[in-house]
């Protein structure tokens, strides 16, 4: 019977949106958001952040590629374009440049700015959408769907219980988890960009 499961492939998708996605990085900017909410308000905003970046990245990566080919663009200067974001991102991390936590404008913070576009941001949906582009069907296809659904599940546990990674990091180890979190995506982010590169370079030949 041959499995379902690639181990390969759902370690490199789950590190690689776990790394983007950032939950230690995000526990300032969601406790901030949420300071004036209850802890069971807390818990449930939580999970409904999840619960909404998964189904944005789910979309995305379902229909992705009808979206390139109805805008004529290609895999390669996706990836190209993906590892310029995902760059940034990096940077921003590494300088610790956060998003401002008090310019909440009163909408649902499970949905915006939590859900998406911090979760569900640009690097995270391009990361998916590649990962489901190269992956076959449909062994590489489920296990995609997988590593996402665990990414975002690990994502909901470090926002239900953000009290307390938090009082265990402090505000140094918090830190350091974004800084190395940074190293990692822009490491991730080069490589993509070199792939996207060596694409083009084959479609010339």
């Amino acid at each position: 019977m041959v499995a379902l499961v690639d181990g390969y492939l759902f370690l490199t998708t789950a590190v690689t949106l776990f790394v983007i996605v950032d939950p230690p990085g995000l526990l300032p900017v969601f406790l901030g958001l949420t300071s004036s909410l209850t802890t069971a308000q807390r818990r449930s905003a939580g999970t409904r952040a999840s619960l909404v970046a998964l189904g944005v990245i789910f979309v995305f990566a379902l229909f992705g590629q009808q979206i390139l080919d109805y805008l004529h663009v290609s895999v390669p200067a996706l990836q190209v374009a993906g590892g310029l974001l995902l760059l940034l991102i990096a940077l921003d991390l590494l300088m610790g440049r956060g998003n401002d936590p008090t310019g909440h404008d009163g909408v649902n913070v499970a949905i915006v700015p939590l859900g998406t576009p911090l979760m569900a941001g640009p690097g995270a949906i391009v990361a998916t959408m590649l990962a489901v582009q190269q992956a076959p069907f449909p062994t590489g296809h489920v296990t995609v769907a997988l590593a996402l659904v665990t990414v975002m599940g690990l994502v909901w546990l470090f926002l239900r219980y953000a009290g307390h990674i938090q009082a265990v990091l402090r505000e140094s180890g918090t830190i350091l988890a974004s800084r190395i979190a940074g190293l990692l995506l822009s490491a991730i982010a080069v490589q993509m960009m070199a792939d996207g590169v060596f694409g083009f370079l084959a479609q010339a030949h």
